[in-house]
């Protein structure tokens, strides 16, 4: 089998981390996140680790040119061209994963995977809670809240025909399986 090469994306509890992990064991691609992107490029003294490292000392957002070098330095490394990746916290936005298409060039990017509970079974359970403050409008607005940032990147996904949605729901091993699924090239 091919080196995996996957976005992982997936609200807050989703199980992204624990999954991340099992992929991690299973396949052996190195789990690469933001935050241990930024602090690897800072402990190796890169010129973009050192503007990276400002930044963060300083209490600011790094901007996107300097988060894409740091991503392609990662990706760039060996571990990562001969085990593949699973990368977590970037891209954040469609320009940031025009960008990780160009720093994949030929390579290019297997899929990105939202690990998700679909909106209805969401609806559905917050309903049925039968709280005063579960109407369907406020549930509609919350929802919306967390897909109106999720939105754009999702549809550039969709757009290049990369995006698998694996439903987060069940068991850790119902979950994983619905991931093998996908990493082996099966329809999801």
């Amino acid at each position: 089998m091919e080196a995996v090469r996957l976005v992982i994306l997936g609200r807050q509890g989703s199980g992204k981390g624990t999954q991340c992990a099992r992929l991690v064991a299973t396949y052996g691609p190195v789990h690469v996140s933001t935050g241990d992107m930024l602090r690897s490029a800072v402990e190796e003294g890169t010129d973009l680790g050192r503007r990276a490292g400002a930044l963060v000392d300083a209490g600011e957002l790094v901007p996107d040119d300097v988060m894409i070098g740091i991503v392609a330095e990662r990706l760039a490394k060996q571990d990562v061209v001969d085990h593949g990746f699973l990368l977590d916290g970037f891209p954040r936005t469609p320009a940031q994963a025009d960008a990780l298409g160009e720093i994949m060039g030929d390579a290019g990017l297997a899929r990105a995977v939202n690990i998700d509970v679909p909106v209805d079974e969401a609806t559905d359970r917050m309903l049925s809670r039968a709280r005063t403050d579960d109407t369907e409008e406020a549930i509609r607005r919350r929802l919306q809240l967390y897909e109106s940032t999720t939105e754009p990147l999702l549809a550039w996904f969709e757009e290049h025909g990369l995006l698998s949605v694996v439903d987060g729901l069940g068991t850790e091993d119902e979950v994983f399986e619905r991931l093998r699924t996908v990493v082996e090239g099966a329809p999801a």
